[in-house]
């Protein structure tokens, strides 16, 4: 599918995650053909604000509950900050047993939930 993009002057990329006998593994995959295998990605117009947030607050002992927190505000990011990225937050959590899709968010939702966090903060 990838390679039919080619020659178009498009650029296309995507994730591509899993688990082996090793462990999970995570992978970016291009329409150049490009494959880079690392610890977190992000794709699409909006991934420089998602790397911010990833860049800032990952750490490889994340918990589940930390990581999918991360997650959600690195996508939250990307879609509020890039109209192109979309409007809904999709996060999946995969596991060796298989993947859990853990929520399907509206990103205007979420702006009013991290709003009132930052102003909860400011007040303490």
């Amino acid at each position: 599918t990838m390679s039919s993009y080619r020659g178009y002057g498009l650029s296309m990329g995507t994730m591509i995650t899993g688990w082996d006998e090793t462990g999970p593994q995570l992978y970016y995959v291009d329409d150049d053909g490009t494959r880079l295998h690392g610890r977190y990605f992000s794709v699409g117009s909006g991934s420089t604000y998602a790397y911010g947030v990833l860049d800032t607050y990952y750490r490889p002992d994340l918990t589940v509950e930390e990581a999918i927190d991360l997650g959600k505000r690195a996508i939250y990011h990307a879609c509020h900050r890039d109209a192109m990225s979309g409007s809904i937050n999709n996060l999946y959590h995969v596991t060796k047993d298989g993947w859990v899709k853990i929520h399907a968010i509206d990103v205007n939702d979420m702006h009013y939930e991290y709003l009132e966090e930052k102003k909860n903060a400011m007040s303490s």
